[in-house]
């Protein structure tokens, strides 16, 4: 998504005069008292942040029903798993004096109904990047305000429009929605932060540490909780749920996936420098399919119903293409061309050019030539937008469509509201996102491994270990057809590998929507999202 430009404020401070008859006694203890430290001097650091908190009020009608709720806009300090709140043995700097342990202070917006009790379901929510805050979800999804944009489009600058959500999620559950470490409001400190709060593991437990805080705080203990994590997001649920359950003792009652990826062996972004691997292309398939139906690319012999359409592109790629990815080079010819032509039928790419790609496009690949020669690519995150190419010679797309043509509305409504409505951070500056990507620590320990993997970061086992620790634990999969980033048949697949018992999988529900990867983007899917997710909310509430 955009990131906004970088604001500078001018702080100003005018100093009255001091009276003419002040005792300078007085003005050398405000003296001595100002430079005293924060806090006394000895083995422990000084912490670094403080938890703040601004309440606020305000309403807004669901489905009918008026929702009077409590605003809880502020931060809660979180440390690395092996933090001991009285070190014996603090690390000292070059002067001897201890140095800050990292530190991290993650930022929150809090909604209750008023009146409720602890006893209503609460459910933390969160994006992904990894390197993203929690804007998209907020300001597009379930909080109590919504920013209105273009369908598939690129929305026009400012000024937007800020409606009353209709289709947020107050009738069914509290809200939580959490800054990641670092983004956001939330910001990391002390030597070695990075290192502590950016990667798969440390970061579960940073939102591990913020969440049983969080119940103590507001005394949630015995609440229904739920998580919902999208895109990466959806990885940090499944390594968070096991963290809590089986490090924290805390069960939840429900896991929401929006726009899943455990596995990333499984993603069609890079997978050629991975040859053999072959997955990636057949999972990504589906997609191809309902997004060249979406813009009309298909040939006149394609099934014309988008449901139809997708069974049979599913049935072909875990069959037909499945074996011909399997030969390689020991393919017949015939059996190329074939598969080729039947390639172009479901995606609308020209043969020879899915013949010079060895039948295996990825998913940079189709974006960028889907429209041909218009001079256009095809959106990522959604592939229902499209963009004018940057360069029109590149092999792969080099943005997408869809953060540039909805990022800026998201990023001002929240600055807006966040300072205007809930009277937070007018000094602070708020992060879209921070570019983690590359630097991330995939490294990932799962349940059973003595020492964190160098492979493909795979977190299936931690959700399979939550549901077994947990059997009661409810798990829902939500999933846009024109997500090219996390495609919905990858979802599909790694559900349907999980390594549970069969009585477990009756816990699991699959649901699909004609939009992209933030599914809440179209009108009419968010409407179908708040009621699917609701309804999911409510039954697993109940024992």
């Amino acid at each position: 998504m955009a990131i906004p430009r970088t604001l500078l404020l001018l702080a100003v401070f005018a100093a009255s005069p001091r009276p003419a008859g002040a005792a300078p006694a007085r003005a050398r203890a405000d003296a001595k008292a100002a430079a005293k430290p924060a806090c006394p001097e000895g083995a422990a650091p000084c912490p670094i942040f403080k938890p703040e908190e601004v309440q606020s009020q305000g309403s807004v009608v669901v489905r009918g029903r008026s929702i009077s709720y409590e605003a809880h806009a502020g931060t809660l300090v979180v440390h690395p798993k092996d933090w001991d709140d009285i070190p014996r043995n603090a690390p000292k700097d070059e002067k001897g004096k201890p140095r800050p342990s990292p530190e991290a202070s993650m930022f929150y917006v809090a909604y209750f109904e008023r009146g409720a009790g602890p006893a209503r379901p609460l459910t933390f929510l969160f994006n992904g990047g990894p390197g993203s805050s929690s804007v998209w979800l907020h300001m597009g999804a379930f909080g109590p305000r919504r920013v209105v944009t273009a369908d598939d489009s690129h929305t026009p600058a400012a000024p937007y429009k800020v409606v009353d959500n209709a289709d947020s999620l107050l009738d069914a559950s509290d809200l939580v929605f959490v800054d990641a470490p670092g983004t956001g409001f939330s910001r990391v400190a002390g030597k070695g932060a990075s290192k502590a709060f950016f990667g798969v593991d440390q970061d579960a437990n940073a939102f591990a540490d913020f969440i049983v805080q969080f119940l103590s705080k507001y005394g949630r203990w015995n609440s229904p909780k739920y998580l919902f994590g999208e895109s990466y997001g959806t990885t940090r649920s499944a390594v968070l749920s096991r963290a809590l359950e089986s490090d924290r003792m805390v069960d939840v009652n429900g896991v929401i996936l929006l726009s899943q990826i455990l596995n990333y062996a499984d993603n069609p972004d890079g997978p050629e420098d991975d040859p053999g691997i072959e997955l990636p292309y057949q999972l990504a398939l589906p997609s191809y399919a309902a997004t060249a139906w979406y813009h009309k690319k298909l040939p006149a012999d394609a099934p014309k119903d988008l449901p139809a359409l997708l069974a049979e592109v599913e049935r072909f790629a875990m069959g037909d293409y499945a074996r011909a990815l399997e030969a390689g080079a020991d393919l017949p010819a015939k059996d190329r061309q074939a598969i080729a032509a039947r390639l172009h039928r479901y995606t609308g790419l020209p043969v020879d050019y899915i013949l010079k790609a060895n039948l295996r496009v990825t998913g940079g690949e189709f974006e960028k030539n889907l429209e041909g020669s218009s001079g256009d690519t095809t959106g990522r995150l959604d592939s229902r937008f499209t963009g004018p190419d940057l360069d029109p010679l590149s092999k792969e797309a080099e943005y997408d469509p869809q953060a540039a043509a909805i990022g800026s509305a998201y990023v001002s409504a929240f600055n807006d509201y966040v300072r205007r409505v809930l009277k937070y951070g007018q000094d602070k500056l708020y992060k879209p996102e921070i570019a983690l990507w590359e630097s991330w620590d995939y490294l990932h320990q799962p349940p059973a491994a003595h020492k964190p993997l160098s492979q493909a970061t795979n977190v299936m086992p931690d959700l399979a270990a939550a549901m077994k620790y947990n059997p009661g634990l409810k798990v829902m999969l939500n999933a846009g057809y024109f997500d090219l980033a996390t495609p919905f048949f990858q979802g599909v697949y790694e559900m349907s590998h999980l390594p549970i018992p069969d009585k477990l999988r009756k816990n699991i529900e699959l649901k699909f929507y004609e939009s992209g990867h933030m599914v809440y983007a179209h009108a009419a899917s968010l409407k179908a999202l708040h009621d699917n997710v609701a309804a999911f909310i409510r039954r697993a509430a109940t024992p």
